[in-house]
């Protein structure tokens, strides 16, 4: 059980660049050593090493090809004497620890190298330093994901938790049957794919520099180091992991910390409450808010829709509970450098317009937000409005959010609380949601307070039971994540609170970054300014009054959501969360 180390070596021209490249991707190449110029040792590896011969064989690089394999480098030790060796650290050394916490290592199992793939993630380029990230794979059965996980976390110069668990193609990897590095290891029935960082990224950053001369160990044939294989010990619940599956199609799983983790269930807590007392309590799904939050967080594309023409008598028919909560989410989405689009009935369009340019205005929001409409023409005009030319592979959205929106209930009719039919001016958007369940890719997330609302149809049989009215007006279109609140604007904060505790959270960020790159923290700022504030809240709910958006319950045009005080009871949810 003794660490191995991948070894590069390259003209002392390039180390400088190297090893600043090795910094900005310590994920998959974690530093060990650097020698000097012409230096065969590596006295904190190994106490005599002679770099020349320590491989059982070695590649030759010349500009940026492969010529050959050799047994020794004593023969270039003239070349060798203006040439720089680093040694990184390498998994292999992390299977002796996975087997240790009673995790199958299936190379092991099946006598063969470990599967290594070229991926479509691009690492942090440095001078002429840039390739896409490699990594390896190794089949870990569900039940053990976590186990895997806590094992490796803290291995930082074996590479750490993994970077990926679940689909291989949303790293760019076609075929798991064809590694571009060792051999195929093959999945027992219930495995996953795990994914973690690769030093043969270093490889491929020499091949690409084309370098005159450069010389690697040979695949299989790494440096072995004096230094033991030590599992490592978990500092404090801040920095124990967990997993969460966030999507079965395609498969993918998430990583958060315990700490971020229970910060986020606090806050779901916290807007469960039943002010209005509604009886919800019995459509609480506890969890929900983490995973929606989690596979926000991946998402790259959102589309959110909100709007409930509760008041059909009044011109315009909106309440004002959801736009603000809407507004919430999309900020926190574009601070995070999200795309983000509004889709909301035709009707509804100017009405729409106008809350955006107020939300901008106040300061929600830092630009406006493309507002979209969408209406039934075809068969098929869910598909074409959600993907590039229809084509299923290629989504638009990755995520689509419900807020306080009109659903459809299992009539194909709209209904408010009190049972009144207001389909005549709902534009058919469950469709997009509906058509969602059929792309893989596209994750869904409905936010709703009563259980009439989009998405909601997830807790549609407590909606039927414990809700006034909800054998009727119980909406039937399910979204993947169901995330209720005592005021739907409430779950819209909960939201953008909770993505940015993800965004702050070291193992979310390394996760989503790939251990590539530097961590996001810098950007904390921007994060925090695009939180809600009670100031902001107040301005918006006083532009919807002016506009004539009325409270839910009582249809007063007052400072009020769903006949609760903004003051006291919104405003306090606000300071509650922040």
């Amino acid at each position: 059980g003794y660490k191995q180390a991948n070894v590069l070596i390259l003209h002392k021209s390039l180390a400088d660049d190297f090893e600043k490249f090795c910094h900005a991707n310590s994920g998959p190449l974690p530093l060990l050593y650097r020698s000097k110029p012409g230096e065969w040792k590596c006295p904190s590896l190994s106490s005599e090493p002679d770099i020349r011969t320590d491989c059982l064989q070695y590649r030759k690089y010349e500009y940026g090809a492969s010529t050959g394999s050799l047994k020794s480098l004593k023969d270039y030790s003239e070349q060798l004497k203006a040439m720089v060796a680093f040694y990184l650290g390498c998994s292999f050394s992390c299977e002796k620890v996975l087997q240790a916490a009673g995790i199958p290592v299936r190379n092991a199992e099946q006598k063969c190298n470990v599967s290594m793939y070229k991926t479509a993630v691009p690492c942090y380029s440095i001078s002429t330093f840039s390739c896409n990230l490699v990594v390896t794979m190794r089949p870990i059965p569900e039940c053990k994901l976590e186990a895997a996980v806590l094992a490796t976390s803290e291995l930082k110069e074996t590479h750490g938790a993994p970077i990926h668990m679940g689909d291989p193609g949303l790293l760019g990897i076609e075929h798991l049957s064809k590694p571009d590095y060792g051999d195929p290891v093959h999945l027992h029935p219930g495995d996953i794919p795990v994914f973690w960082a690769s030093s043969v990224t270093g490889i491929e950053a020499v091949i690409n520099c084309r370098s005159p001369l450069a010389f690697t160990h040979y695949s299989g044939c790494k440096f072995i180091t004096d230094l033991k294989n030590d599992s490592a010990t978990l500092r404090s619940s801040r920095e124990v992991p967990q997993v969460h599956c966030i999507s079965q199609n395609p498969l993918h799983y998430s990583m958060v910390s315990a700490e971020a983790a229970k910060k986020i269930k606090t806050i779901e807590s916290l807007v469960g409450t039943d002010p209005g007392n509604r009886g919800i309590d019995p459509l609480l799904r506890p969890g929900e808010l983490l995973k929606a939050c989690l596979s926000l967080s991946h998402a790259q594309s959102v589309l959110v829709t909100t709007g409930f023409p509760t008041h059909f008598n009044y011109e315009p028919p909106e309440e004002n509970d959801g736009p603000p909560g809407a507004l919430a989410i999309a900020a926190m989405l574009q601070a995070l450098e999200k795309d983000v689009a509004i889709v909301t009935d035709q009707r509804a369009m100017d009405l729409n317009k106008k809350i955006i340019e107020e939300a901008v205005q106040i300061g929600i929001l830092k630009e406006p937000i493309p507002l979209l409409s969408y209406q039934r023409e075809s068969a098929d005009s869910a598909l074409k409005f959600l993907c590039e030319n229809g084509n299923p592979g290629r989504p638009r959205f990755d995520h689509l959010i419900a807020i306080e929106r009109a659903g459809m209930a299992a009539d194909g009719n709209y209904y408010n609380a009190r049972k009144v039919n207001i389909k005549h001016l709902v534009d058919p958007i469950d469709e997009l949601f509906l058509a969602a369940q059929t792309i893989p890719g596209i994750t869904t997330t409905g936010v709703g307070d009563g259980g009439n609302e989009l998405g909601m149809g997830k807790v549609k049989d407590a909606v039927k039971k414990h809700i006034k009215n909800g054998d009727v007006i119980a909406c039937d279109v399910e979204a993947d994540f169901a995330v209720v609140a005592g005021v739907s604007n409430w779950g819209g904060y909960a939201i953008a609170c909770a993505l940015y505790i993800l965004s702050t959270c070291e193992i979310h960020d390394r996760y989503l970054r790939r251990a590539v790159g530097f961590p996001q923290s810098a950007k904390k700022t921007v994060w925090l300014s695009a939180l809600p504030s009670v100031t902001k809240e107040e301005k918006l709910l006083k532009a919807l009054v002016k506009l004539g958006v009325r409270s839910g319950k009582s249809a007063s045009l007052e400072m009020e959501v769903d006949a609760l005080p903004f003051y006291n009871t919104h405003s306090l949810m606000i300071e509650n969360l922040l």
